[in-house]
């Protein structure tokens, strides 16, 4: 566990993209004025003062933000001790682990799915799989996080044992039917599933919605932020999104039109809302003993089917479509 800023400071250190670090140091001293060395100690101070990374000080956009305004924002440090003991390890592995996870929600989940080791004695679940409607399957590794360890390929390309010896190949130990999403999202982006992020919250026996946003593809089979996606906020009431689409990559402009499609952002309204809401409920019921879940749930012509839990759901998801800090929102439940 991470204990003292100093540690997080060298752990932030550590797992730095300096690339992207120089990019946006680049960038926040031409919007701002300031010089890079006053941006440079005033984000090593932040670390220490707001319990926050070194790549968060530019994501928040502290540069240009006051003490009573960056005290609001929930920080990696934050995140990662509320997370911990929200999920704790030994409840949050079937978060984790999406063999696992697939099996515990099977009940939520409409597509055929398979771990390798199944596969490998088992060659008419194999031809199944290549035989379904979408033409595509998903292959990725169990732990991958962040869309990485990801591949779309399509079925017509393999044969049984081409597929599991391509799946060794790569690293690969778990294979997806490809999710068809509605035709209303793939209007709106059709180069990858655009699925809906719902954050739940246990609290006292029921479940608190502690935000919802849309994950939109932008020229990628993923949805992920982190992968150079948009993210815009979604209302809770109604399923219309409320705000723009934004990155976590503070280089790039902001969109309420897509920028690939030319389909508006703003104003979109999510199908079978009432029932994106109600499974993240019943999901939320079905693992009490982690009390803090991302839920990723894509929408079909059917309406709508879980993808996966996340245990350490994202703060930038959280926070940066509706650019504002939510720290308040979780410390109630602290």
């Amino acid at each position: 566990m991470l204990k003292g800023p100093f540690v997080y400071l060298l752990y932030y250190i550590k797992e730095l993209d300096f690339q992207k670090f120089g990019r946006f140091l680049s960038h926040a001293s031409k919007s701002s004025g300031k010089s890079k060395i006053n941006l440079l100690t005033d984000s090593v101070y932040s670390v220490f003062k707001y319990n926050i990374s070194l790549l968060d000080y530019f994501c928040f956009r502290f540069f240009s933000k006051d003490n009573s305004e960056r005290s609001q924002w929930a920080g990696t440090g934050y995140m990662y001790e509320y997370q911990l003991k929200m999920n704790p390890v030994g409840s949050r592995e079937v978060l984790s682990d999406k063999i696992k996870f697939l099996n515990h929600f099977k009940s939520f989940i409409r597509r055929r799915y398979s771990d390798i080791q199944t596969l490998k004695g088992n060659s008419r679940k194999i031809e199944e799989l290549l035989a379904n409607k979408s033409g595509k399957l998903v292959i990725k590794g169990s732990r991958g996080q962040i869309g990485a360890e990801v591949e779309v390929i399509s079925c017509i390309d393999y044969s049984p044992a081409s597929l599991i010896d391509h799946m060794e190949k790569k690293g690969y130990d778990l294979v997806e039917e490809y999710i068809v999403q509605n035709p209303a999202l793939m209007d709106l982006s059709p180069s990858g599933l655009n699925s809906v992020r719902i954050i739940t919250q246990m609290t006292g026996g029921h479940v608190d919605f502690l935000g919802a946003r849309l994950r939109i593809s932008v020229n990628s089979h993923v949805d992920n932020m982190a992968a150079g996606n948009l993210a815009a906020a979604i209302d809770l009431q109604t399923g219309i999104v409320t705000g723009i689409g934004v990155y976590s990559d503070i280089t790039k402009p902001e969109h309420s039109i897509h920028p690939v499609t030319g389909k508006p952002i703003t104003g979109f309204v999510i199908p079978f809302w009432n029932e994106v809401i109600d499974l993240a409920e019943r999901a939320a019921f079905h693992t009490p003993e982690n009390r803090s879940v991302g839920w990723d749930i894509a929408v079909t012509s059917g309406g709508p089917e879980l993808i996966e839990g996340n245990h350490n759901w994202c703060k930038l998801l959280w926070q940066l479509p509706v650019k504002q800090g939510l720290k308040n929102e979780l410390e109630k439940y602290q």
